[in-house]
């Protein structure tokens, strides 16, 4: 049985706590700051020794910290789900507050009404930064490439199509030179630099993850079982998708993905659906690069994907072959367990 309950609003400035000892009936709230793990973890003093502390975290940017200073401490960590924490809250009726708000939290923890996040283990979590910073480098790379040729279009110089192939970087500053002014020359010669670099900080993090892959269980199931899925792809599966009880359904897994359809329908009428996209940046991406794949004459899905492009394009065909993708892995990882987390 807890002897202490309580919720925290987390902020860049402050931490804001109210937390409730169910002995004596005392209720204390208050502010950490700064919010750094050095003061977190010096207030967290107040507990040791105490048994059956536990406090509810919202799961927003800074929770990572929170949660591993709390279990550090010896003190059960809840992560709360923001948007289903904010539907519990109901009706506004008075100003929202971070005491408000860690008051809330606190209620719903002790009330066993709490809408929970699962807590990864701390390597899953190492795992996670660095697919979000691949991803995040993959579309300043893209980006990088769409500014090179919008100043060839702007200047009227030939089209340039592929800047990967070899000498390809060479051709193109020559051919700035003849058809682009001084400052469109200086602008490609400055994109190009910055394509070396990012292009040489995406191998080099590419071979990180895929040796990261070769060495968890779960993601080498999911690579030699699903068609298409490489080892990035099944190591962001894997880190997002893993865990013993993770969903009760794949239908689940899909909405947490943010591939599912969000359709708002009154008296008859109904509004075209769109992507919920309401999830993980990255795994959203690797679901769908993973089902562009089925786009090839060999692959085993080809019919179906070549069905759906025809009715309604190739987009909606990837993206109905990314949900299977998803809902597979789900159950493949649903039979691992904890397990997939092992290390080869």
């Amino acid at each position: 049985m807890p002897s202490i309950v309580g919720g925290m609003d987390i902020h860049r400035k402050q931490v804001t706590f109210d937390y409730l000892d169910l002995v004596t009936g005392e209720v204390k709230c208050g502010q950490i700051a700064p919010a750094d793990r050095a003061s977190l973890r010096a207030w967290l003093r107040r507990f040791a020794g105490v048994p059956g502390v536990t406090f509810a975290v919202e799961a927003c940017t800074g929770w990572r910290y929170v949660a591993e200073e709390l279990q550090r401490a010896g003190i059960e960590a809840h992560l709360a789900e923001p948007a289903d924490t904010a539907a519990a809250r109901g009706r506004k009726r008075r100003a929202k507050t971070d005491k408000a708000d860690s008051r809330l939290m606190r209620d719903l923890l002790a009330g066993g009404r709490l809408p929970e996040c699962w807590i990864p283990p701390p390597q899953i979590l190492e795992y996670r930064a660095l697919l979000e910073t691949y991803h995040a480098l993959r579309r300043e790379h893209t980006a990088w490439i769409q500014r090179v040729h919008a100043v060839l279009f702007h200047q009227g110089a030939p089209v340039f199509h592929d800047l990967s192939r070899a000498g390809a970087p060479q051709e193109l500053a020559a051919l700035a030179r003849t058809h682009l002014s001084p400052a469109g020359q200086q602008q490609v010669a400055l994109y190009l630099r910055m394509l070396e670099v990012t292009g040489g900080e995406l191998d080099a993090l590419r071979r990180q993850l895929v040796s990261a892959a070769g060495q968890l269980r779960g993601a080498r199931v999911l690579a030699g079982q699903l068609y298409g899925v490489g080892p990035v792809t099944a190591l962001a599966l894997t880190c997002w998708l893993g865990g013993a009880g993770r969903f009760s359904s794949a239908r689940k897994a899909v909405r947490f993905t943010g591939l599912d359809i969000t359709v708002y329908s009154s008296d008859g009428k109904r509004s075209p659906g769109h992507l919920s996209r309401q999830g993980p940046p990255v795994l959203r991406w690797c679901a769908y690069e993973a089902g562009k794949t089925h786009a090839r004459a060999g692959a085993p899905d080809h019919d179906y994907y070549a069905a759906v492009k025809d009715r309604k394009g190739g987009k909606r065909a990837a993206l109905s072959e990314a949900r299977k993708i998803v809902r597979r892995a789900c159950h493949i990882l649903g039979e691992l367990g904890d397990d997939a987390f092992a290390m080869a």
